[in-house]
């Protein structure tokens, strides 16, 4: 287990450096406490020369990140779509609503896919509705995983498997990334989806703030750190599940930025 301190300096060695900059590690890694994601560096092969003669390279490293607490995160994925998040110019998320939501969709790791059969991978449900505001990253061999009852409000069975692997880009890693349910986020330790289903940390989760209009909406992290946040403009989702999707997660340490924000 890593301090905090230890976690912070593993993830800057080992992960951030040199894309992901030090406010951005800050962002991925808890704020408080001890941080139960253990960074382990291990050889993934040996480049073989490509002449003879020439020297032989070195091992590259590949970090291989587990988390301890919730074991079906995949780390690696979680962190690079929180740097993408944080790094949605705000231009973007104070611009037309569609763009703003492309945008996140991206940061999450999900195709655009709209002409497709529920369940083999359709997104246009994705960050457009009260509940499916959750940006999931979870391992491949988690990611068939079934509701058994756990999550309550959510039906049993919930395959999700197909979808996630037709629709995940794999660019941000190993793994696969969903828009789950966040009803259940409100509770301490949360029980929603991510985490009792695929036993899983949420890379970052969209919530529309308190205001008057309730249209600014903020992106934050698994222990409710702001990562961005911004007020598009033109058809937003409807009112009503603006409003719904602030009170699921009211109370709770993913309120704290959208609440600031209606201050």
């Amino acid at each position: 287990m890593l301090t905090l301190q230890a976690a912070a300096t593993s993830c800057l060695t080992a992960i951030c450096k040199p894309k992901l900059h030090l406010a951005a590690c800050r962002a991925v890694l808890p704020s408080s406490g001890r941080s139960s994601i253990r960074f382990t560096n291990k050889p993934s092969y040996r480049s073989r020369a490509l002449t003879a003669g020439r020297k032989e390279r070195s091992f590259a490293t590949a970090v291989m990140s587990t988390d301890e607490q919730y074991p079906g995160t995949a780390v690696e994925r979680m962190l690079e779509s929180r740097k993408r998040a944080q790094a949605i110019p705000k231009e973007v998320l104070n611009g037309p609503w569609e763009e703003a939501r492309m945008a996140i969709l991206g940061a999450c790791g999900l195709r655009d896919l709209r002409d497709v059969p529920p369940g083999q991978g359709n997104t246009s449900h994705c960050f457009t509705d009260s509940n499916h505001c959750d940006c999931t990253t979870m391992l491949g061999e988690v990611s068939h995983s079934q509701n058994e009852g756990q999550v309550r409000g959510i039906a049993m069975g919930n395959q999700l498997g197909p979808g996630i692997k037709a629709a995940s880009l794999e660019e941000l890693g190993q793994g696969g990334s969903w828009c789950t349910c966040l009803n259940g986020c409100a509770s301490d330790p949360p029980r929603d989806v991510a985490h009792l289903q695929f036993k899983s940390r949420i890379a970052f989760k969209m919530v529309w703030s308190p205001n008057e209009g309730y249209n600014t909406l903020v992106l934050v992290d698994d222990e409710g750190n702001l990562l961005n946040q911004g007020r598009p403009t033109g058809k937003l989702p409807p009112l009503r599940e603006r409003q719904l999707n602030y009170e699921m997660v009211k109370g709770s340490k993913y309120a704290r930025a959208a609440s600031g924000q209606a201050a």
